[in-house]
């Protein structure tokens, strides 16, 4: 076969959209690596949904030109047919989880094939340690930390083995040891000749021998060349001035039944940014809750001074709920009767343009800035922040950037939860890592 996946000026339309999100796309997918760039919104997701049939057999919509993926007609080819030989993970990986258990999710696409139970199992364990997770084979999915989630969808995708495996921002959740881990599973995948399609806003973390890079612009292929800088340098900030301490634990030992982390000692300013760090499972977010007052310490003190306390949690979803992105601003001041409009913060993430949308009709990308836009209107004085740059572009890391050193400026004392080290550096007065169920600071506040 000379290509895995050809598109003739194929474009596609949503249901109710206007505007096209894909347009006049020719190009064809080789044997090999290709990693797919583009800004948040630019149709990356959209072109990968039509390699498995999602688009336009799922969605619906209107599609026009011609496509085919491995030799068969995507017009006639069902999304079932596809499922055999190609698969996907997608940006939101919880989403796709049907197993109470790790082990058990990474069997469910093995045992749909209706191999033996020596090949499952086979495959369940060659999946797991593909991935550098092994011992979670028995964890209950209820229980894994976001990395640790999308580490198992990574390991499902793995144990098909697949001819075309397709990856929509796999690393977004990924510390820098399970981006290695990917990486590696892709270039094994490659040697053997077979495809693989990523799209990534940081496409350095997945990025190997003989690669291949397409950027999409406004749904359409940008000509070659075009790709900006991989990523922005940090920017130049004063020191900031911190004022008095906005919470502190002391003796903290957090978890649920069991401690996950034990024996934090931590603080946090006005007008401060402390990021937390560590590898997947390290109980990051864990910490983060209880500190946020969501769930209740196993032993030790949190003192809290009083202030507005906003929570974002690892999945946007969570605080989206209004039937356009005006109104989940709007409820969130109606809610806590804030003096404050929607259009400032929707003008600060460059969403003005978006205001009237549903949340469910944006990209995994616009959704987070969403999200971000509905728990930080009216400055909140103590702000809890979960991944807050899964699936951020560039340009959307240096918005976010921003919006927080603004409200680190109005005296905002900001706690980050982040495996995204690059942007723990870049934000960061201080950095603390997990590791080992101890807290240890890697970095001091800036003279």
């Amino acid at each position: 076969m000379s290509n895995f996946a050809r598109f003739e000026q194929f474009g596609y339309r949503y249901p109710d959209s206007v505007a096209p999100t894909l347009d006049g796309i020719t190009l064809q997918f080789e044997p090999g690596l290709t990693l797919l760039t583009g800004s948040t919104g630019s149709g990356k997701s959209t072109l990968l949904r039509t390699l498995n049939g999602l688009v336009p057999h799922f969605h619906g919509g209107q599609a026009w030109g011609r496509a085919w993926v491995l030799n068969r007609d995507l017009r006639t080819t069902s999304t079932r047919q596809l499922a055999r030989e190609v698969a996907m993970v997608f940006q939101e990986p919880e989403s796709q989880m049907v197993m109470a258990t790790a082990g058990r999710e990474v069997a469910f696409g093995p045992e749909n094939l209706g191999l033996s139970r020596a090949e499952i199992g086979a495959r369940v364990v060659a999946g797991l340690e593909a991935m550098g997770i092994p011992e979670l084979a028995h964890r209950r999915i209820a229980t894994l930390s976001g990395g640790q989630r999308q580490r198992v969808a990574l390991a499902a995708a793995l144990a098909m083995r697949p001819r075309l495996l397709v990856l929509d921002e796999p690393t977004s959740q990924l510390d820098d040891s399970g981006a290695e881990r990917l990486r590696e599973a892709c270039q094994g995948l490659v040697s053997q000749g077979l495809a693989v399609v990523v799209a990534e806003h940081r496409p350095w973390r997945v990025d190997g021998r003989g690669s291949h890079r397409l950027e999409l612009e406004h749904g359409s292929l940008a000509p070659p060349g075009r790709a900006g800088p991989e990523s922005a340098p940090p920017p130049t900030r004063t020191k900031r001035n911190a004022g008095r301490i906005a919470w502190q634990a002391e003796g903290l030992s957090v978890g649920h039944q069991e401690p996950v982390v034990s024996n934090i000692d931590l603080s946090c300013r006005e007008g401060e940014v402390v990021c937390l760090t560590g590898t997947n499972g390290s109980g990051k977010t864990t910490l983060l809750r209880t500190l946020a007052g969501l769930l209740p310490p196993l032993s030790g003190t949190i003192q809290r001074y009083p202030g507005r306390r906003s929570y974002l949690p690892q999945e946007p979803g969570g605080v989206l709920h209004q039937a356009s992105l005006w109104e989940e601003v709007r409820q969130t001041i109606r809610w806590l009767d804030l003096r404050a409009t929607p259009w400032p913060i929707l003008e600060e993430f460059q969403l003005t343009a978006l205001a009237a949308t549903d949340p469910r009709d944006l990209s995994t990308g616009q959704r987070q800035r969403a999200a971000l836009a509905a728990v930080l209107v009216g400055a909140p004085k103590l702000v809890f922040l979960d991944e807050p740059t899964r699936g951020a572009d560039a340009e959307s890391r240096q918005m976010l950037i921003r919006v927080l050193e603004r409200l680190a400026g109005e005296g905002s004392a900001i706690l980050v939860a982040t495996s995204d080290s690059l942007f723990a550096r870049q934000i960061g007065d201080r950095v603390s890592e997990l590791e080992s169920g101890q807290l240890r600071e890697v970095r001091e506040r800036a003279a």
